[in-house]
């Protein structure tokens, strides 16, 4: 039996499972097929890799150097396949963009088509700004254009080179009856008893929505988490208060106002692979979506008040380590 890069992947489950029966639940076999599996492999290998005891399985001294070799060898070839993905997607003419729910990736799209209307613009959309930096990682995606809470560091920001779009405060949405409607700004105070909505996401707004809460003396009652019309949908009937970005488009039934202090900030981001095709367009890219940013803020409810943080400065690339921030869920319509 020649040896694959599957029976490596068998090999290091196994070594972090610590048991044949975990690494065979991870792995989606039967206890049985996945004995018989390494039984083989070792053949191949000419030794044991794994010595079982009552408490799992620990390496043998084979099994530590074909361990060794595979954390150099699966990297690599997973780095092999990202960059010919890449190579062979990059030069098909045209953009493939990927983004979260908004107006700016809509604007971007227009944008990008009125300036070279015979290239094909095609978009990924997803809740998940993680998952959206991994396809630009991986060669699916030329450009990720995604948002951050504060000053969190965007998803694959060892792997991807970002760049602010811009920053705005974020927003209350209130129905049109609700007695606050009339005010030019609202304080978090004055929402203590309400019920709140807001979308799915996978970086950290929820924490930093909770803490500015918790510093304004309480603590949500409820949270509908649900997609963006039916966040739009309670908040029209009166059933919840929603978040929602500067750049929330006018609706009918539906008022935004700043929350007094600005006590959460959003950053618009776009991403690219430094080493890819895509990035000589970087520069055209952005300049579009900071105007798809500046139409959507135009055709919004409200603009942002300045002042509202530190600004980061045009074509300021973002080289921070990995990390979306803590905890889960969550993120500003």
């Amino acid at each position: 039996m020649d040896l694959e890069l599957r029976h490596l992947k068998t090999v290091r489950a196994i070594a972090e499972a610590g048991s044949l029966t975990r690494a065979a639940t991870a792995l989606g076999l039967a206890q049985p097929a996945l004995s018989a599996q390494l039984k083989r492999i070792e053949r191949a290998l000419g030794g044991a890799l794994f010595v079982r005891g009552r408490d799992g399985v620990r390496a043998t001294a084979l099994g530590d150097l074909v361990l060794d070799r595979a954390r150099v060898v699966l990297p690599a070839v997973c780095e092999l396949q990202e960059e010919a993905v890449r190579f062979a997607r990059d030069g098909a003419a045209g953009h493939r963009l990927g983004g979260t729910h908004g107006p700016l990736l809509g604007g971007l799209v227009d944008r990008l088509a009125r300036a070279a209307p015979d290239d094909r613009v095609t978009t990924y959309t997803s809740w998940s700004e993680r998952e959206i930096a991994q396809g630009v990682v991986a060669g699916r995606l030329d450009f990720a254009l995604v948002g951050v809470c504060g000053e969190s560091s965007p998803p694959e920001a060892g792997r991807l080179a970002w760049t602010e779009v811009a920053r705005d405060p974020v927003y209350v949405m209130l129905a049109t009856g609700h007695p606050l409607a009339p005010r030019p700004h609202v304080s978090l105070a004055e929402l203590a008893d309400a019920d709140w909505t807001d979308v799915p996401g996978d970086g950290c707004f929820g924490d930093c929505f909770a803490a500015a809460c918790v510093r304004s003396g309480f603590t949500p009652a409820r949270v509908y988490e649900t997609d963006t019309a039916s966040c739009v949908h309670l908040v029209q009937v009166g059933r919840a208060v929603g978040l929602c970005r500067a750049t929330f488009p006018a609706t009918p039934g539906i008022v935004t106002r700043p929350l007094a202090g600005a006590p959460l900030l959003w950053r618009h981001l776009l991403g690219w692979h430094p080493e890819g095709r895509a990035a000589g367009r970087a520069a055209a890219v952005l300049g579009h979506a900071r105007d798809a940013h500046a139409e959507a803020l135009a055709r919004s409810a409200g603009r942002p008040p300045t002042g509202t943080g530190p600004e980061t400065g045009p074509g300021t690339v973002l080289r921070t380590g990995p990390g979306t921030g803590p905890g889960p869920t969550r993120a500003a319509p």
